[in-house]
């Protein structure tokens, strides 16, 4: 269980310098600039009044900057507030009070890919007032943490700013362009592919960015790697983006956290600065560009990170600041919470082979698919699209009752019956026109949770749609996976009924498209997941070597091995995860084992090396077992795994490889066991397209 009350405290919270009401103190007596450096001295963020010369706008405004071991990530970037209707709130300030404090704790997550997670940070808040009438006041609240920094604006409740609309947030993100050393990652590789996408150092920062060209979409494409000066104005670049800086490191993640009751943000280019990006807040389709955020005082802001670390893979070990800077559980008992691997009728397209029942969306067919899960100590089965009544054509379903062919209440019974929780999809505005009685009938039901689609949005309204769900969901003892969803900004540590969403092109894209390669499986894990779980739901069976592939709508395949399937089980973070095939397809197959055995959350997690749109290699932990998950792109290579992270004593290793036909053969899979110890190596040869996936227990 966790809530709020449970939050374990190893440090103290240390409250220094000045309140804002007991401090106030004029302009002579708080000049300069302000900083704040992580605990362990690497990262400092500093804001500082200065006017610039162009192509910096005129006036004196307020800036920060960050620094990592000496050298600059941020250049001086903007900050300001630009309101309709009302002059910005970004120049022209004296500061008026600081108030600093430190924060040591940790707190339990059953729920993620570390069980025990630190929050440890210096903060400082710089209090700042227009010297001008009318005179508003803006809080500036900047936390520096060994992982990243993060900030957000705070405006307090004030005679001068009541009720507000928001044009834009004009939040800059300027690149420096110096160079820095980066340390090698921690797996060894004998052979290196070539990969993709490479841009030269002199072109300055370069970027994994997903630009989808628009607000309000689905979030689903491929990260690919750009110069990061080439970011027009006019983009419109999701989050998270992934940066490098020049000389091979570190790597930077732009990031946001705590949205709520606001718009989601995206980045695009700054005219005139290079390198520089400045936010962008998504609006609705029934609203101006200009009225990204309605609201009134007090009003916060979402927190801007910035995370930044010397390898890719260590921004994966520590992507839990998302989670640190969200509002802890506002759930009383959580026992209720089942993490687990679910059953799935919809990607293979309701398909079953040798049975006696016609395969659709009905109650045999998804009987069938429970006692595929029951046999195999999978925990759930999800119904998906199809078995709520709608008109010819529409999506618009009636979730308040079912189709005669598929009798939810007998399948839900059937599966109680058999060990299994039965989720169930809905559109979202079907969902939000009937949001208490569905869920009530759900419960009634006996459902475990809900799949809710096709939202394709971020503005404020839909931000606070995501929270009415996940809250009414939890009173209800439901669990949630949003799909047609945006990135994962900490909502799931408040609600964590809310277990997984999608916001990733995943492996229904199999079905009409060949986008979905091995060179972007290997890229998700250091852009998307930092934002936390993603629902791309592997366990394909049906696995092609390069240039074997087809895009299949009924039992479609995947592209590389059976092996990089099983890998992602252990890579990809999703506390729910989609054992996607039908269950024909798994009878006797290598592998299976792996996948019933693999658990879906961890207490642990190490990165053993990667890099994006090469490879990735993740070890985690559960109780005292790890698993190891290793993917590569079209590249074969060889990686040699160090075993440091094991404990004492000897360890039996079964390890699912890419068997010796595998580049040719997608289903080619080798199982073997050895027993080894931490000081040794295992010796992992991925071919193109392949991957491995190892379990370790301690011997007997």
């Amino acid at each position: 269980m966790i809530s709020n009350r449970k939050i374990i405290v190893i440090g103290l919270i240390i409250i220094a310098g000045c309140l804002d009401v007991s401090c106030r103190l004029g302009k002579s007596s708080m000049g300069g600039s302000f900083a704040v450096s992580s605990p362990d001295g690497n990262l400092t963020i500093t804001i500082s009044l200065a006017a610039k010369p162009q192509p910096y706008l005129p006036g004196e405004r307020a800036y920060y900057r960050v620094v990592y071991k000496g050298a600059a990530i941020l250049n001086d970037s903007s900050l300001g507030l630009d309101f309709l209707g009302a002059s910005p709130l970004d120049q022209d300030f004296e500061v008026v009070a600081t108030d600093r404090k430190s924060g040591n704790l940790t707190w339990e997550n059953p729920f993620g890919a570390r069980r025990t997670v630190p929050d440890h940070y210096n903060e400082m808040t710089v209090s700042l007032q227009e010297k001008k009438a009318p005179g508003r006041r803006v809080d500036l609240v900047f936390r520096a943490y060994d992982e990243g920094v993060a900030f957000r604006y705070v405006l307090p409740k004030q005679e001068a700013l009541g009720d507000f609309t928001l044009a834009a947030e004009n939040t800059g993100f300027y690149f420096a362009n110096g160079t820095a050393s980066s340390p090698a990652g921690h797996a060894s590789e004998t052979e290196r592919g070539a990969g993709s996408g490479v841009v030269s150092p002199s072109a300055g920062p370069s970027a994994f960015a997903l630009n989808m060209g628009q607000f309000n979409t689905q979030n689903e494409g491929e990260y690919l790697r750009t110069a990061l000066r080439d970011i027009k104005p006019a983009s419109i670049v999701n989050l998270p983006l992934l940066v490098e800086m020049p000389g091979g490191g570190p790597w930077v993640a732009l990031l946001e956290a705590d949205l709520t009751d606001y718009a989601g943000m995206y980045v695009g280019g700054v005219p005139g600065i290079p390198n520089a990006l400045t936010a962008k807040l998504s609006t609705p389709p029934d609203r101006k560009a200009e009225q990204a955020v309605v609201g009134t005082t007090p009003k916060v802001t979402p927190w801007r990170i910035v995370m930044v670390a010397p390898t890719p893979g260590r921004l994966i070990e520590t992507n839990y600041l998302v989670l640190n800077l969200s509002a802890p559980c506002a759930l009383t008992d959580t026992s209720w919470i089942k993490p687990g691997k679910a059953a799935w009728d919809w990607w293979s397209g309701s398909y079953a082979t040798g049975v006696k029942f016609k395969p659709g969306m009905n109650t045999a067919t998804t009987k069938h698919y429970i006692d595929f899960a029951a046999a195999h100590r999978l925990q759930y089965m999800l119904v998906d699209a199809g078995w709520a009544p709608a008109p010819p054509g529409e999506r618009l379903e009636d979730i308040l009752h079912f189709i005669p062919e598929a009798n939810v209440p007998d399948i839900i019974a059937y599966g109680r019956a058999k060990g299994v929780r039965v989720l169930l999809w809905v559109e979202w505005r079907a969902l939000d026109a009937h949001m208490d009685e569905a869920m009530a009938l759900f419960e009634k039901w006996g459902a475990a949770g809900i799949k809710v689609d096709y939202m394709n949005r971020d503005d404020q309204e839909m931000v606070n749609y995501y929270e009415k769900v996940v809250r009414k969901a939890a009173e209800h003892r439901l669990t949630v996976d949003f799909h047609g969803a945006y990135k994962g900004t900490g909502l799931r540590r408040t609600y964590p009924n809310l277990l997984t969403r999608e916001g990733v092109m995943g492996m229904e894209y199999n079905k009409w498209t060949e986008r979905v390669t091995p060179e972007h499986d290997v890229t998700i894990p250091f852009t998307r997941m930092l934002a936390g779980p993603m629902d791309f739901t592997p366990g394909a069976m049906r696995n092609a070597a390069r240039g074997k592939f087809k895009a299949l709508d009924i039992a479609p395949m995947s592209q590389g091995t059976r092996a990089h399937q099983l890998a992602m089980y252990v890579v990809y973070e999703s506390p729910l995860v989609m054992v996607s095939d039908y269950p024909e397809a798994y009878a006797g197959q290598p592998g299976l084992e792996f996948i019933e055995k693999v658990p879906t959350v961890w207490d642990e997690t190490k990165v053993i090396g990667g890099e994006p749109a090469k490879f990735v290699a993740v070890a985690r932990r559960s109780g005292d077992s790890w698993y190891i998950g290793a993917m590569t792109n079209w590249d074969a290579r060889d990686l040699e795994v160090p075993l440091g992270f094991l404990g004492a004593g000897e360890y039996e290793a079964k390890i699912f490889a890419d068997g010796p036909a595998a580049e040719t053969d997608g289903t080619s899979l080798s199982a073997s066991a050895i027993r080894i110890s931490a000081d040794k190596k295992i010796t992992l040869h991925l071919a193109s397209g392949g991957g491995a996936a190892v379990i370790l227990t301690p011997a007997k």
